[in-house]
């Protein structure tokens, strides 16, 4: 008796696999139950990848989902003073773009926030770390919003929702009871910005806080740190420091993280032993400003670094797709990092190191794990991040849930 699977995808170019072959994978029951060069079985969907590239699913571990498409609202003075030089407005443009949350109204979050998901889901993410402020302004209006998004699409796509004090811990009081009610409320994440705070010992007490909290809900904490070009801001080392002594090593993130590009090589090193023996990933977003932490030495040192979308179309950025491959087209961009191997670098920064940062589990292309798969139009990663499209098929599970066709006619 022939086999039958539920979809096979058919003539696929895979990566770490001869570039000169063509595979199928058979798909039963959500996994990849057969990855070979001809499977003679039928199934039940068949789809021809047309010798395309066959990838896992993108994730992007840093995106402020509460804020997507409110750029208008705001104008243009948070990004100028964002994008100024050397980052040294970053803390001014926070300040300004504060001012959205004077509006937050859980209905036009949640419609933004579902848009900007969908978007994810059609560029190929299944992954999304969604960076929700939650603090005296925007008070728990966000947080409902995504955990609504979360709880709807939870059949396709991992949303992890994290209760983000963009303001501060201190600055802000009474900002700690709200991450505290968000986290009773089902946030998945932690979240903090340390270097936001007035003074080292302010910085060091936010850190300490959020982290009791992650222990005490048995949450991943993910912050934002030293987002500006100052090379006396060290609230990285402060994060993998207490992430030791408090026990939760391998459960922390740090995005951003741009001053480390201005240190000098005893203290980044020293930074980084730190931040390995903490087990920390890092998020960095290089489209959002001029400077990004230095993401090659880390890598070679054994760090997890990733990519993240960070923003769209919101006070700090006004672009943005929710699409990994024009993050990792832009990352090529502005670190001048364009060889075959910074972009096979790139690709596993948007899949499985971007998977790691957010502490999920990374199985691959291989029989036994999820059918969580990519269809792409182009042959390789050089074309896949070259064209930066949209995958041809999206699958979540074994079942298609996106799928884009594009052409031209020309009528010349």
């Amino acid at each position: 008796m022939v086999e039958e699977y539920d979809v096979i995808i058919r003539n696929a170019r895979l990566r770490y696999h001869p570039a000169d072959r063509v595979y199928d994978i058979g798909i039963s029951g959500g996994e990849i139950r057969k990855v070979s060069e001809g499977i003679t079985s039928k199934g039940i969907i068949e789809i021809d990848a047309k010798g395309g590239l066959v990838t896992e699913p993108f994730a992007n571990p840093h995106i402020h989902m509460c804020k997507v498409y409110t750029f208008l609202m705001l104008g243009e003075a948070a990004v100028r003073q964002y994008q100024s030089s050397g980052m040294g407005g970053a803390m001014a443009a926070i300040e300004l773009a504060s001012k959205v949350k004077e509006k937050y109204s859980e209905d036009w979050i949640y419609e933004n926030a579902k848009k900007a998901a969908l978007e994810a889901l059609k560029h190929g993410t299944l992954h999304l770390r969604a960076f929700v402020d939650t603090d005296t302004k925007a008070r728990l209006e966000g947080i409902k919003a995504l955990l609504r998004v979360r709880d709807e699409l939870k059949h396709v796509m991992n949303i992890q929702v994290v209760a983000f004090p963009q303001d501060g811990l201190i600055r802000d009081e009474g900002a700690e009871d709200y991450v505290r009610k968000a986290l009773e409320l089902g946030a998945d994440v932690v979240g903090g910005i340390p270097w936001i705070e007035l003074t080292e010992e302010d910085a060091l007490s936010h850190v300490r806080k959020a982290l009791t909290l992650a222990k005490e809900f048995d949450r991943d904490v993910a912050m934002l740190t030293d987002d500006a070009g100052d090379p006396f801001l060290r609230t990285t080392e402060i994060l993998a420091s207490e992430a030791i002594k408090m026990g939760w090593k391998d459960r922390v993130t740090a995005c951003h993280a741009r001053a480390l590009s201005t240190y000098g090589k005893p203290t980044l090193l020293k930074v980084m032993r730190l931040s390995k023996k903490a087990g920390m990933s890092f998020v960095m977003d290089p489209h959002t400003g001029p400077l990004h932490l230095p993401f090659k030495e880390m890598l070679k040192f054994g760090l997890n670094v990733a990519l993240g979308q960070d923003d769209i179309s919101d006070a700090y950025y006004p672009y943005g797709r929710n699409n990994m491959l024009e993050v990792a087209f832009l990352a090529s961009h502005i670190t001048w990092s364009m060889t075959l191997k910074d972009m096979d670098e790139f690709m596993d920064m948007i899949t499985w190191r971007a998977m790691k940062a957010m502490n999920l589990s990374f199985c691959g292309i291989k029989e036994g794990c999820p059918a969580d798969l990519l269809v792409h139009e182009g042959r390789s990663v050089y074309e896949v991040i070259w064209h930066h499209e949209p995958p041809k098929y999206v699958l979540s599970r074994g079942k298609i849930v996106a799928e884009t066709e594009s052409a031209t006619k020309f009528k010349i």
